[in-house]
């Protein structure tokens, strides 16, 4: 009898030693990320959003932009809220303009010339909680990029333009509705 005893006290070390080795294996694929952009509505009393469009008004325009920075701010409200969109008169209303989108030598090689650029895009956001005016606000909402001098701007501007939008978009979204 305390032969088995004994015996079945022996796994557990080895099962606790395959449970230590299996998380060990398991941590350098994972990565814990916290990513706070969960919405902190009251939806007793917030129901609907109004998103405009936001035209561009920067001085360099490259076509495709307003369209998608309109695309995507109207994505991350339907994908984490409940908040059905309406054209006129929503609970909420975000509305704005792209105020800039420049690009600016970032750093400067040992020969003279440009090594680094740094690509900007600047949006002007006017928010209104018809529900709560005392979160009301105007603020401007920025995000940069930077690529290598030796390449086009035509060659990585949809990719930098891609991430400056999901950047924005989503400090809009903490903004207006994240409470942060």
């Amino acid at each position: 009898m305390d032969w088995n005893k004994n015996k079945r006290n022996s796994r557990y070390p080895i099962a606790l030693l395959l449970l230590v080795v299996a998380l060990v294996a398991m941590t350098p694929a994972c990565t814990i990320s916290y990513k706070f952009n969960g919405a902190s509505i009251n939806y007793d009393k917030v129901k609907t959003i109004t998103i405009e469009d936001f035209a561009n008004r920067a001085s360099y325009v490259w076509g495709p932009m307003a369209t998608m920075f309109n695309t995507d701010l109207q994505d991350i409200y339907v994908q984490q809220t409940r908040l059905q969109q309406v054209k006129r008169g929503g609970d909420l209303h975000i509305a704005g303009e792209i105020t800039a989108y420049d690009q600016y030598n970032k750093s400067i090689s040992a020969e003279g010339y440009s090594s680094v650029v740094e690509l900007k895009m600047v949006v002007n956001v006017r928010f209104t909680n018809n529900t709560n005016h005392s979160e009301d606000f105007e603020k401007t909402f920025s995000a940069t990029c930077e690529y290598d001098a030796t390449q086009q701007l035509s060659s990585v501007q949809e990719e930098l333009v891609t991430q400056m939008i999901d950047e924005i978009t989503e400090q809009i979204f903490n903004a207006t509705v994240a409470n942060w």
